[in-house]
């Protein structure tokens, strides 16, 4: 992160969250005692902001980033994939976690009862298929309703702004 943008410790901290769309939580006993160790190798520098250390990429640390660039992209497609689960904890989320879940439990079933027969496998594949195209429509529609709504809104607002002057002249 820090090859990405300098930063200091709490600034580190939120990133790495956001990264991770609150699905992890850095704690400061797990980000300081790293950034002091990378500090001591020489990897990063402190350049003082104020009262804020602000860590920065040194010319050996970006070596070590470049030589490691696979990996660190794994990582972050990991830290990625993860956060994805993290909008399960949003409570709006919890109306349709047990459904889903069903859902998920009855396709392994039908499939592991059947020995992985692919005919089988392929047509439950095209189920849940259909079923995530069919959600991706109804996420379109609401976009749709809700820009509608905001438009509406807008103008009778622009309208009633109007209606009053009108009325005070």
């Amino acid at each position: 992160m820090i090859a990405e943008q300098p930063g200091h410790g709490y600034e580190l901290m939120n990133r790495l969250e956001e990264r991770f769309a609150g699905a992890y939580k850095a704690s400061a006993g797990a980000v300081y005692p790293t950034l002091q160790l990378v500090e001591d190798e020489g990897l990063v520098e402190v350049q003082r902001d104020g009262g804020r250390k602000v860590f920065h990429l040194t010319a050996d640390g970006r070596e070590v980033v470049d030589a490691h660039q696979r990996d660190i992209d794994r990582i972050w497609a990991r830290a990625t994939a993860r956060g994805e689960w993290g909008l399960l904890r949003d409570p709006d989320a919890a109306e349709i976690v047990a459904p889903a879940l069903r859902l998920f439990k009855t396709a392994v079933g039908v499939i592991v009862r059947a020995h992985g027969d692919p005919v089988v496998v392929e047509r439950v594949r095209e189920v849940l298929d259909d079923a995530r195209r069919e959600l991706k429509e109804i996420k379109r529609d609401a976009k749709a309703r809700r820009r509608a709504v905001r438009h509406h809104h807008h103008r009778r607002h622009h309208h009633d702004h109007h209606h009053d002057r009108e009325r005070n002249e």
